[in-house]
């Protein structure tokens, strides 16, 4: 504890700040960046708005500021100490949407979130002009669906950010973002750790005389991590702390993208090694050793923190209808007079799980609360769907509930599997994993691979960028990997489970009725 304290003191400490789908976290590490000292966490939800999903800027500060608040009074309840300044910030958040700026800084439009898939005749256009695939979500294609219709905010607009970018720049005055986030938002050439210069130099052919500027300079800058990124001004400080308690000059990291952070935060940021992120949207990012052989529209095509590639299979629909789920059942234990806190539903289901059968007895179960591209669906309608011979049993139920989380993701992890990519091991993290053993157990049977979760991975992007934050004193000296296995996870414990046969023949017959019920998803969408 003294060591903490005195870590504190002393400014050796490294701050992350995750703005995720439904949290808002914040992390505090000290000069062994393995060990968490302090966290801090506010809730917000996006909400539907003329049709798209958003949320407000006005949120994003009074969120960042309640979990910074809690993070401070966590460190003084632990070590009797108010952190004043620390040794580096790092800033995350949800990767790709669309935050454009005038040249005053003003907001053109309410912030367009990842969720929305009303990019599709862009995203389209845009894959077959660039010949790689170009996601709904990501900005480029939510830049050029607004060009395409004619919205009348386009020809003011200045900038062009991610949610990341923008509370980087509003912390700095550095409009810059970290390469991983930049992948996001257009096509990154990992040889030059840049934006692809002959794509750039392709859609800017394509949008002249209908974009106020190149599309180069409406980027923000792209840095590899490690790089300087610019100081906490005066006013940044204030947006932080209103107290005034915060000093100014803090150097902060790259902002990095929540795909970024999961990486560092399971060490998966070297070939062949993977992680799997699930939260409200959950995706998977495997590190490649050699370029794919073909365009997949299942898959983007994003890069590490440090530049390296990365294949992606994001899909929109996560854990959120697991917890609709669960909070159904947590009502009902209230309603019946003997209440259960969150984490003993979710222990009491998830072990549950485990008594169903290994197809979990016949049902199915969608998770998608929105769009599913991987799937192939615009918009989504959760379901659960099973025959009159069903085994509907609450251990079947719930297996098919934990089996929909991994769907959509397992289909596009076979279009890798297809491409020859070899997987050495995967490192999963987020909330559903901190239940030890049972979703990392059916994760492992739905990748045929080993998963491996490490203590911290509950704590997910938001340690991940305060160590990503924490690098900044050591870039010069050794690669982010390196940094990462003798500094971070060199003595950290890993728990990793292997694929049961059993499961993986559960699963694969599973996926085989998940595959072919989309036509009843594709039914409620057209129908409800």
């Amino acid at each position: 504890m003294n060591s903490a304290r005195d870590d504190i003191l002393a400014g050796r400490t490294s701050l992350g700040i995750e703005l995720g789908s439904t949290r808002i976290k914040a992390c505090l590490i000290g000069s062994d960046p393995s060990a968490v000292l302090a966290t801090g966490s506010s809730s917000w939800e996006n909400r539907l708005e003329g049709g798209l999903w958003t949320y407000g800027l006005d949120e994003v500060w009074a969120g960042i500021r309640e979990a910074y608040a809690v993070l401070v009074a966590d460190a003084q309840e632990r070590y009797g100490v108010r952190p004043a300044t620390f040794g580096a910030i790092g800033i995350s958040a949800m990767m790709h949407g669309y935050l454009v700026f005038d040249e005053d800084g003003a907001l053109l439009v309410p912030f367009r979130t990842w969720r929305n898939t009303n990019t599709g005749l862009a995203a389209a256009e845009l894959t077959d002009l660039l010949g790689v695939n170009i996601p709904l979500r990501w900005s480029i294609a939510h830049l050029h669906q607004a060009l395409v219709d004619g919205e009348a905010h386009v020809p003011r607009i200045a900038s062009l950010t991610t949610l990341g970018g923008y509370v980087h720049e509003r912390l700095t005055g550095r409009r810059v973002i970290g390469i991983g986030d930049a992948s996001g938002m257009f096509p990154i050439d990992s040889a030059t750790g840049d934006y692809d210069a002959a794509l750039l130099a392709a859609y800017e052919a394509l949008a002249a005389g209908r974009l106020p500027a190149p599309l180069s300079v409406l980027l923000p800058e792209v840095l590899l991590a490690g790089a300087e990124a610019g100081t906490l001004t005066a006013e940044g400080a204030l947006l932080l702390d209103p107290s005034g308690s915060l000093a100014a000059g803090i150097p902060l990291c790259p902002p990095e993208g929540d795909a970024g952070t999961g990486m560092v935060a399971t060490n998966a940021v070297a070939p062949r090694s993977g992680n799997v992120s699930a939260g409200t949207s959950i995706f998977a990012m495997v590190v490649l050793e050699r370029p794919l052989c073909g365009l997949h529209r299942e898959l983007d095509l994003v890069t590490t923190p440090a530049g390296d590639a990365v294949a992606m299979v994001h899909c929109n629909n996560g854990a959120s209808e697991l917890a609709a789920w669960a909070g159904l059942f947590i009502r009902f234990a209230a309603a019946a007079g003997s209440p259960v806190g969150d984490d003993t539903a979710f222990e009491a289901l998830f072990h549950e799980a485990l008594a169903g059968e290994a197809d979990a007895g016949g049902l199915l179960a969608y998770n998608h609360l929105a769009g599913e591209p991987v799937a192939g669906l615009a918009e989504g309608r959760p379901l659960i769907v099973r025959t009159p011979d069903s085994a509907f049993t609450l251990a079947n139920f719930m297996r098919a509930q934990l089996y929909g989380v991994f769907g959509a993701l397992a289909l596009g992890m076979q279009v890798l599997a297809a491409e020859g990519v070899q997987l050495d091991r995967m490192y999963a993290h987020g909330g559903m994993f901190r239940t030890a053993g049972i979703a990392q157990r059916f994760l492992a049977g739905a990748l045929d691979a080993p998963v491996a979760v490490g203590e911290a991975a509950s704590e997910g992007g938001a340690w991940g960028i305060a160590v990503l934050a924490s690098y900044l004193a050591h870039a010069g000296e050794e690669s982010l990997g390196d940094y990462l296995d003798r500094q971070v996870f060199a003595s950290a414990a890993v728990a990793v489970v292997d694929p049961d046969p059993v499961d993986v023949a559960g699963f694969s017959a599973y996926l085989d009725r998940y595959r072919t019920g989309l036509a009843i998803e594709a039914a409620a969408v057209a129908a409800l």
